[in-house]
């Protein structure tokens, strides 16, 4: 007692303190440059992010805070995020978990790299973690990232975090961000139109500034009188300018005679993501300047949408319009698509007024000019918007034929341990049968499915009642949550046997090691009734501790869980620092000597389970009155020391492993059966 109260006190001394945001002095190292960490714009840990010119590039934050989604260990898993202002990753770093599987088991290496994958990714674009199913080129522009093997559920459950957080930073900071998939012109859509039709209907739009209004415009300032031609003829056009998308083939049709509307197809045929932009300008601005170079930006004229910038280009097209069309100043420009532009919303036109003030040297001032645009809806398509399939669908799909293989085996299993139980104990070969089927439980449960049930799930699931979050995270482990269905299955129908006797991977390796150690003919190492008893209380002491743990120290609790060797043995094949082979070598070399020494006396989750020895519904196990009195064979061969010298069954510490039944059925091993055999035949005897 002093022992344990000792061990409480020293948890309780361990307690660390809540999670806060990291400071600027934390998170400055994993600024990468050309950015700097600029200053902190929210209470939930948001920082802006700085170029090498002190302009904002974006934001840097922390996932946890804004999203605390439990991890396998019941704490979230924390990384920190940059986003530049597009909604594009920049890199996403790992700060702080106590997964399992990556603390001592596969290393931190694979989680980083899974995080690397983000670089470039936009937020706009679908991603999940998975492979992609049939034709590739039917996703939708899903992004599928690699998940990392005997980890995914894991690496889930990060991903989830980063996309909540991503999310929640772009609708609160950056409004600018497309939130659906662009529109591409409809080769579907076939209308015949004219260019009186593309006025009328404001498809093709007019921004017209006379001169006196582009006088105004330079008001004040030094450039106000250096365009003598505006003063002499304030009525006179300045800028007629038309703009029209011609992407869509009717609009295209409508302004361009037939062979400039085939250099036009065949232009887009080369690059199929650009929007073509006709600008005519009937005026005297002349739409770009003197130094201009075809096929570059155009210096006098740009665009922007949701206040972000949109990349035009000249197309460097020659062409000709058709008649009716006005005559002027014609170019084509294009912009990307894939860039953002969505061209059957509002966009803004933007055409700059330059003037020169001085001989020597001249100062340069601009004034703007703006015309809003946007192409009718019915000209376009858009992409069906790919919604990812929520987590725990996505792991359903990905491990189906898993699903599928353990939910027939397991049913199986239970229809023999349950009503074929006797059929099963009474065959034969039913030592081969049962080695087989723990042979199926090691390779394909255990290091094929990564399967094997651990302490720490039920612990992390306590530690999210405390906290108050989400049970979720299980449904991203299908296979497991499958295992654990049947073990609860046979936790309320037989207590611990079904799991600990049948459905164990390292139970099984252990029960190999004994009957190894049978061929070799090595002795048997078995300890007195007296420290049996003893022994067989250690379980419930470390289970205890691991809870104490869970409340009083988390984030020891993925080392103190390390008590089971569960995730050397099984889940990363022994590929692990020496101490833990070590440890996990130890208990199966003695398994040789000592049957299932482990399980018997040291494993938590077998103390967890022993409680459905006392919730079990009934006692499954058949027994006679002579059973204790006079006959002990039962106890005797019974591994595990679960029958008590009364002949009883003491289930909460029965394996289910079905020896007792055998020989309870057995008229030539059963001895109140032999007797009973002899006692009629001395009868017929006597009779005759």
């Amino acid at each position: 007692m002093r022992v344990i109260l000792a061990l409480l006190f020293w948890l309780s001394q361990s307690l660390g303190l809540l999670a806060e945001t990291m400071t600027r002095d934390q998170i400055e190292p994993y600024i990468i440059p050309p950015y700097a960490l600029g200053e902190q714009v929210t209470d939930t840990g948001v920082w802006s992010l700085r170029n090498s010119g002190g302009a904002e590039a974006g934001y840097v934050f922390e996932t946890a805070p804004m999203a605390p989604l439990p991890g396998f260990s019941g704490a979230p898993i924390n990384m920190l995020v940059m986003l530049d202002l597009e909604g594009k990753f920049i890199d996403v770093r790992l700060i702080a978990h106590n997964e399992p599987i990556f603390v001592s088991g596969l290393g931190e290496a694979p989680f980083r790299r899974f995080m690397e994958q983000y670089r470039g990714h936009s937020i706009n674009t679908p991603m999940v973690v998975g492979t992609s199913y049939g034709n590739t080129g039917g996703d939708g522009g899903l992004v599928y990232l690699d998940g990392v093997v005997k980890a995914t559920a894991s690496v889930r459950i990060a991903h989830e975090s980063i996309l909540a957080a991503t999310l929640q930073v772009a609708r609160e900071k950056m409004q600018g961000i497309q939130s659906a998939p662009p529109a591409h012109p409809d080769p579907e859509v076939d209308e015949a139109l004219t260019w009186q039709d593309l006025v009328d209907q404001g498809i093709a739009r007019n921004l017209r500034i006379t001169n006196a209004e582009a006088d105004a415009a330079f008001a004040g300032t030094v450039w106000a009188d250096d365009d003598p031609e505006a003063q002499a003829d304030p009525s006179g056009v300045y800028l007629d300018l038309w703009l029209v998308d011609i992407g869509p083939r009717s609009i295209a049709r409508a302004v361009l005679p037939p062979e400039a509307f085939d250099d036009l197809q065949r232009f887009l045929s080369v690059s199929p993501f650009d929007e073509p932009l006709l600008v005519i300008d009937a005026g005297r601005h002349g739409l770009v300047g003197a130094d201009f170079v075809r096929n570059t930006a155009p210096d006098l004229l740009g665009a922007t949408q949701d206040g972000l910038p949109i990349a035009l280009r000249d197309a460097d097209l020659i062409f000709s319009t058709l008649p009716g069309v006005p005559e002027g100043s014609a170019m084509i420009l294009r912009t990307d698509r894939r860039l953002g532009f969505d061209p059957a919303r509002d966009w803004i036109f933007e055409v700059k007024a330059m003037r020169a003030h001085g001989m020597f040297q001249p100062e340069i001032g601009f004034a703007s000019f703006t015309l809003t645009h946007s192409t009718p809806e019915r000209f376009y398509e858009r992409a069906t918007p790919v919604k990812p399939l929520p987590p725990w669908i996505e792991a359903l799909r990905n491990r189906a034929v898993d699903l599928a293989v353990l939910g027939v085996a397991l049913t199986a299993l239970v229809l023999a341990l349950g009503p074929g139980m006797n059929r099963l104990a009474d065959h034969r070969h039913f030592t081969a049968i049962r080695l087989g089927i723990l042979a199926f439980v090691t390779g394909y449960i255990g290091w094929w499915a990564q399967a094997q049930l651990s302490i720490v799930t039920p612990l992390a699931m306590l530690r999210t009642a405390v906290d108050g979050g989400s049970f979720a995270y299980l449904l991203y482990d299908p296979v497991s949550l499958l295992v654990w269905a049947f073990a609860i299955v046979g936790f309320v129908a037989w207590g611990r046997g079904l799991f600990c006797g049948w459905l164990c991977p390292f139970g099984a390796l252990q029960e190999f090691a004994h009957h190894l150690g049978r061929l070799l003919r090595l002795p048997k190492w078995e300890v007195s009734a007296l420290w049996d008893g003893r022994l067989k209380s250690v379980k419930y002491v470390l289970l205890a501790g691991l809870v104490a743990t869970v409340l009083f120290a988390p984030d020891h609790i993925d080392t103190a869980a390390e008590i089971e060797p569960f995730k050397t043995a099984i889940t990363t094949f022994f590929i692990r620092d020496w101490v833990f082979v070590a440890y996990a070598g130890f208990w199966l070399v003695l398994g040789l000597f000592t049957f299932k020494g482990f399980c018997r006396y040291v494993c938590p989750l077998g103390a967890l389970m022993a409680l459905g020895g006392m919730l079990r519904g009934r006692d499954w196990i058949a027994r006679r009155a002579e059973c204790g009195s006079p006959c002990q064979l039962c106890r005797v061969k019974c591994g595990y020391g679960a029958i008590k010298a009364s002949g009883k069954i003491s289930y909460s510490e029965c394996f289910q492993c079905l020896d007792c039944v055998t020989v309870h059925n057995d008229t030539a091993q059963c001895v109140p059966l032999i007797l009973a055999a002899k006692g009629r035949s001395l009868h017929r005897a006597k009779a005759a």
